[in-house]
């Protein structure tokens, strides 16, 4: 998903208008990308818990492994792959 389809999602949802809803959702964006790059935990649900293993400094930038477990109860949309892989 791109940052485009993430805000025309929100607005489609919280019925706000596209130019109130983009500031938001991108103030959120850098919110999160900087706490992730603190190495800070982050417990966001419905998004679930997501915690940092580890990062690498690489030459084009840093990578960060992450994991997020994401509870089954707070996922009302599960597709059938999901549905699938809990079997």
């Amino acid at each position: 998903m791109r940052k485009k389809e993430l805000i025309d999602l929100v607005v489609e949802r919280s019925g706000v208008k596209k130019k109130d809803a983009k500031p938001v959702v991108e103030a959120m964006l850098a919110v999160l990308g900087e706490t992730i790059g603190e190495g800070r935990e982050l417990n966001m649900q419905p998004l679930g818990k997501l915690r940092i293993n580890r990062s690498e400094l690489r030459n084009n930038g840093r990578v960060i492994i992450c994991k997020i477990r994401q509870s089954i109860a707070s996922t009302s949309n599960l597709s059938e792959v999901d549905k699938t892989v809990s079997d």
